[in-house]
């Protein structure tokens, strides 16, 4: 019969084997499913933490640009001080660059690919670093400067800047720190207030910048350059 030749005993034989084969596959996967299941979902639950390594990591990234211990750096652009820089204005701004409520590609590139957990991380380092301010600003605009920052230009309808940002211009949660700030840095950002941040991300700040005159923004610039 043709059921009993060797040339369809061996076909048979070859067919049982791929099914015990294709068997023990299923119950190895089945097995290791079982075996890692635990494990993977442990490791999802803490998906949003970061080592101290991957941070540091980061802050040796980010000074790069911003400086030796985050001071800031006067180049061709002035890239601003983030040491000392409240929390919340750090994680606030950097998402301001990720949903284009601030223009800057670079920045874009970093943000968008810092995950919350890394973010506040991040922040928390800057705002305790104290590095001495790098200084440069015109020394004879400080003392108008000063003025400007306590009283305000009741003439031109500013407020003092000392009411939002602190008498010693430390900052407060969402009110930025602008002690030590780099001088080119706050000029550009006081002139050019619509261009680099937008109306909408900041409601409070557009008019007062629409408001000051270019010697005002130096003075101010100047007094704010030099504080600790």
């Amino acid at each position: 019969m043709e059921l009993n030749c060797p040339h369809a005993q061996t076909t048979n034989d070859r067919r049982r084997r791929r099914v015990e084969i294709v068997r023990a596959l299923s119950w190895a996967t089945t097995i290791l499913a079982i075996v890692f299941t635990t494990p993977v979902r442990a490791e999802d639950a803490n998906a949003g933490a970061v080592s101290q390594k991957e941070v540091q990591a980061k802050l040796a990234y980010c000074e790069v640009c911003h400086g030796v211990s985050a001071q800031g750096f006067n180049g061709y652009y002035p890239i601003p001080r983030l040491a000392g820089q409240q929390i919340a204005y750090i994680e606030n701004e950097l998402a301001g660059f990720v949903e284009h409520k601030r223009t800057n590609n670079i920045m874009f590139n970093v943000g968008h690919v810092l995950s919350p957990a890394m973010i506040t991380a991040l922040a928390t380092n800057f705002h305790d670093l104290n590095p001495k301010p790098l200084g440069g600003a015109p020394k004879e605009l400080v003392p108008t400067g000063q003025k400007i920052f306590q009283e305000g230009v009741p003439d031109a309808g500013v407020p003092p800047c000392a009411s939002c940002h602190g008498p010693e211009a430390k900052g407060n949660e969402q009110f930025p720190r602008l002690a030590g700030q780099l001088y080119p840095y706050l000029v550009s950002q006081l002139t050019n207030w619509t261009n680099e941040r937008g109306e909408n991300n900041s409601n409070v700040m557009a008019p007062i910048a629409h408001s000051l005159t270019q010697p005002q923004i130096k003075a101010v610039a100047a007094y704010l350059n030099y504080l600790e």
